[in-house]
């Protein structure tokens, strides 16, 4: 497992509301990774983010490699369901916090497969045989009218609504948690988002820059963090690049 992270504040905000955490567990052979994306007032986001990242960590601390998979599919939903209820609380007993919330994406690889816990429109894509599919569902208003046929892709990019979000962690005390599984196997490429490399970022540049072979997973990072700076940076961005190699050394 090889394994690249990169996160920027961008041209635009002054706080980077996005927290991001990644580790690949030699020894079991499991990998894990969260991008979370807060929102919120004054530095709200960014606590949201935060502590929904920690309660997501502490939750898989010692992690066996011996669960089956319908348990670690448990054991995500359990996870994310404890960071939103850490959020909720941190939310509803400091005035500064009301409302905050964050979109969260985290994967847990062990062998031939990943189970996807997600909330909100950060996304999951799997890079398989020149391939790039979205294993996500944007948790927004726009997507909701585009699958409902109200409105084109088209006009969703532009749509003065299309930063609505239908479903946080943290903004309510109860939560449905999306969970996905995916095959796993080798030069599969897992990549988790945040909407501020997907809004500035389309996927035929993301395919351009996967299939580069030529590049390190450490310099497509690089590259797709550049690419949305370069088309605005209106937003935090954060990219994590999972590839499934036979060199286990994680790249720094």
């Amino acid at each position: 497992m090889i394994i690249a992270f990169r996160s920027d504040v961008g041209r635009i905000r002054t706080i980077n509301e996005d927290t991001a955490w990644s580790e690949h567990l030699v020894d079991s052979g499991l990998a894990l990774a969260i991008v979370a994306d807060g929102m919120g007032g004054h530095k709200a986001g960014e606590v949201a983010s935060g502590l929904a990242v920690d309660t997501f960590r502490e939750a898989l601390e010692g992690i066996s490699a011996s669960l089956t998979l319908e348990e670690r599919k448990t054991l995500m939903s359990q996870a994310i369901l404890q960071a939103n209820e850490a959020v909720f609380e941190a939310a509803s007993s400091n005035e500064q916090y009301h409302n905050m919330g964050t979109t969260v994406v985290a994967a847990l690889i062990q062998d031939d497969n990943a189970v996807i816990g997600h909330i909100g429109d950060s996304r999951v894509y799997k890079w398989r045989d020149q391939v790039l599919t979205q294993l996500t569902d944007d948790h927004t208003l726009v997507n909701e009218l585009v699958k409902s046929g109200q409105i084109t892709l088209e006009e969703a990019a532009t749509h003065p609504r299309r930063n609505v979000i239908t479903r946080a962690l943290g903004t309510d005390e109860q939560v449905e948690v999306d969970i996905i599984c995916t095959g796993w196997r080798e030069d599969d490429v897992l990549m988790l988002c945040s909407d501020g490399l997907t809004t500035m970022v389309s996927p035929s540049e993301i395919i351009g820059t996967l299939e580069q072979n030529e590049l390190s997973l450490d310099q497509k990072a690089d590259k797709l963090l550049q690419l949305a700076l370069q088309a605005g940076g209106d937003d935090n961005i954060t990219v994590i690049l999972l590839h499934h190699a036979e060199d286990t050394k994680q790249e720094e």
